[in-house]
């Protein structure tokens, strides 16, 4: 039985850290959109989205991923994924997304990469 779709955020100094449950699709992709959202208009350009307990994310849920993408280029942003699944991983790769965003271990590793940049 699929998982029920959840997300917690919180920013960490000039970060959002976005950590998501379950399948993201169209309703988890619109969850983090909105999320995203309500601090990008705050100005924020850092975001990391923690994937560690979601599993699967299909093309619409990508969609939504993808936009976000955009929206922080559009002002020098950058986002980075964390704790992906192997299978995720590999849809996000063969999507290109790593030529856009970038890819850690942990959210301590991607904040310590803002840190760095």
């Amino acid at each position: 039985m699929e998982q029920e779709f959840s997300l917690t955020a919180e920013t960490r100094g000039d970060c959002l850290v976005v950590a998501t449950s379950g399948y993201v699709n169209n309703t988890g992709g619109q969850a983090i959109a909105e999320e995203f959202n309500k601090h990008f208009t705050g100005g924020v350009k850092r975001v990391v989205i923690n994937l560690a307990q979601s599993k699967v994310v299909n093309s619409i849920g990508m969609s939504f991923l993808i936009e976000i993408i955009e929206r922080l280029e559009e002002v020098g942003g950058k986002l980075v994924f964390t704790n992906l699944d192997p299978g995720v991983e590999k849809m996000l790769s063969i999507m290109g997304l790593f030529n856009f965003a970038g890819k850690e271990k942990s959210v301590e590793d991607a904040l310590q990469s803002f840190a760095q940049q």
